[in-house]
């Protein structure tokens, strides 16, 4: 089985824009890995230095745009990675990720880093 990549416009041409070596979502058979974006501005594709809420909704909206684009949905996510480089955030982001994932969330890590591109992430693995 083959591994296929899946180009989610307009977050494909962004992410090239960084010139980063990275797919946006990768298939293989029934299974999606979705790459941590940084929050983008839905405008302008412009990385966005907003407050922490802000960040968060940019990014799970990026996220549900690449699962639904790649044939699946936030319903079918297995796991989820996030990335924030201040601890104290914890709260706040578990009050909008819990919008997202209202009903059974999946399986989920937080993790503190030190510096991090846009100050905050989420990469997710999901079930087509």
């Amino acid at each position: 089985m083959q591994r296929a990549i899946i180009r989610v416009a307009p977050l494909s041409s962004w992410l090239e824009g960084f010139k980063a070596p990275t797919s946006v979502v990768t298939r293989h058979g029934d299974t999606l890995y979705v790459s941590g974006l940084p929050p983008f501005n839905p405008a302008t594709g412009e990385g966005v230095d907003a407050p922490l809420e802000r960040q968060t909704e940019l990014v799970l909206e990026q996220l549900k745009l690449c699962v639904e684009t790649a044939g699946s949905s936030l319903d079918n996510v297995l796991k989820c990675d996030v990335y924030c480089t201040s601890v104290e955030q914890f709260a706040t982001v578990n009050a909008i990720y819990a919008r997202y994932f209202p009903k059974d969330p999946p399986a989920r890590i937080f993790v503190c880093v030190p510096a991090w591109p846009g100050h905050f992430d989420i990469d997710c693995i999901a079930a087509v």
